[in-house]
């Protein structure tokens, strides 16, 4: 049985150890513990030059065999805008620079009057692949304008696809088992994370519990098989080499347990991950 892929989010060890150490030192670390993809975050690059020779981190990805995805904080929709957000272009193109196939940005502020079409034209240039995920703000974590801009991406047959963050729906307070059965079928990348209270009364993210496993596994069903998913909660302890291989299996063997529901859509975005 081949398991489907494992990525690691690198701010998963700490902001503050992925900016002192760089994105660079966590490649083999990955590869030890049987990760496919790394998901560079670009709020986690440190100002110097080392983290940010994007050919030779490239090439170091590259040379372990690990497929690579750039995460960035921007909204592809800004509020009261028509067109998309300007700053994708250079976000595009550093992407490019770390030859990474994945673009994953959060949706901003999307509604009826912004033009989709020119988000074709603002992405034809360049190899990569949009990713377009659900975030903790009120106007990107909400179910609603996501149904709305996958329809239209969907009318217009654009390659675009959905990064489905299990955690960051609480934020709103949305059903993530209602966004899965509405969006499961964009979806072509799986964010995992716990969320609980800490004691101050912040939501945070922590690994899953047994619990939030079976609530996952029920997720996963309304999305493609073998979706490939990522860690985006605190990997931390005294071998961090065994901790990631151990969260790493529990993510390779989600959904693992229920019958293949796949259909011709599904198969054609299986094509593009």
């Amino acid at each position: 049985m081949t398991l489907p892929p494992v990525a690691i989010s690198l701010g998963a060890f700490g902001a503050d150890l992925v900016r002192a150490r760089g994105q660079a030192s966590f490649i083999a670390l990955l590869v030890d513990a049987g990760v496919k993809r790394i998901e560079l975050r670009e709020e986690l690059f440190s100002p110097g030059p080392d983290d940010q020779d994007f050919p030779a981190l490239a090439r170091a990805i590259q040379a372990q065999g690990l497929e690579c995805l750039y995460s960035a904080p921007l909204e592809l929709w800004l509020e009261g805008e028509k067109q998309p957000n300007p700053e994708l272009q250079p976000t595009l193109e550093r992407a490019s620079a770390c030859s990474a196939f994945w673009l994953k940005v959060s949706l901003g502020h999307f509604a009826e009057h912004c033009d989709v079409a020119a988000l074709a034209d603002a992405l034809a240039p360049y190899d990569v692949h949009l990713l377009v995920e659900n975030d903790q703000t009120d106007q990107g974590g909400r179910i609603a304008p996501f149904v709305q801009f996958f329809a239209q991406v969907t009318a217009l047959q654009m390659p675009i696809g959905m990064t489905f963050d299990i955690g960051n729906w609480r934020w709103q307070e949305q059903s993530a088992s209602d966004a899965a059965q509405q969006l499961g079928r964009y979806v072509e990348y799986l964010h995992c994370k716990a969320i609980t209270l800490n004691a101050a009364g912040k939501l945070i993210a922590v690994p899953p519990a047994p619990a939030d496993l079976r609530e996952w596994e029920g997720l996963v069903k309304h999305m493609p098989v073998n979706l490939p998913r990522a860690i985006e909660y605190p990997l931390q302890g005294a071998d961090l080499l065994q901790v990631t291989r151990e969260q790493v299996g529990l993510l390779a063997r989600l959904g693992q347990s229920h019958p293949a529901h796949s259909n011709a859509s599904q198969t054609e975005a299986l094509s593009h991950v």
